[in-house]
């Protein structure tokens, strides 16, 4: 008779004999645990669609700024941010209300909210306004600029938050067909 095979510290191997059923036809249950999926961070799937997001939403912005001139007052970067809280709050308020976070809805939170909304906002930018101001001359203008621009970024999310409810109180309405 052979000895029972082992793994390295010592424990019955599961291909062993002895842990074979007697009647081939019966499965054997996996001792490995079941595998989860990856999650979504790390899919290749999603990160491409917040790339493509994220480089749409750069080229809007690109565009935007290069639309409304840069003075004493970054007001391009102001109302891109602006628009770009109230734009998020109505998207991520309707996607909530069409239900939970996966499928259809996941992919287009991550195209339109983070890939997108990441790449059109750029407080970083507001960042580097702030301290030109004060390099030039203009600390007033810059503490302004820095202290409206988040106040009112955060008034336009709440905003848009009202906006995607309303629109889903909206279509809700009986007699309104739903898609």
């Amino acid at each position: 008779m052979t000895p029972p095979q082992s793994d390295a510290v010592g424990r019955p191997h599961p291909t062993a004999s002895h842990d074979l059923p007697i009647d081939s036809d019966i499965e054997v249950a996996d001792a490995r645990p079941p595998s989860r999926p990856r999650p979504v961070h790390l899919r290749w799937s999603y990160l491409g669609v917040v790339a493509l997001g994220g480089a749409v939403g750069t080229a809007a912005r690109e565009a935007l700024s290069l639309v409304i001139p840069a003075g004493v007052f970054p007001l391009g970067i102001f109302v891109i941010n602006v628009t770009g809280a109230f734009a998020l709050g109505v998207v991520l308020e309707t996607l909530l209300h069409l239900g939970g976070d996966e499928g259809v809805r996941r992919t287009l939170r991550l195209l339109i909210g983070t890939g997108f909304m990441g790449g059109y906002t750029t407080y970083s930018t507001l960042a580097v306004g702030v301290a030109q101001t004060f390099v030039g001359g203009h600390a007033w203008v810059g503490i302004l600029y820095g202290v409206l621009t988040v106040i009112v970024g955060a008034a336009a999310s709440f905003a848009g938050i009202a906006v995607g409810g309303e629109i889903q109180r909206w279509r809700a309405l009986p007699g309104r067909k739903s898609r």
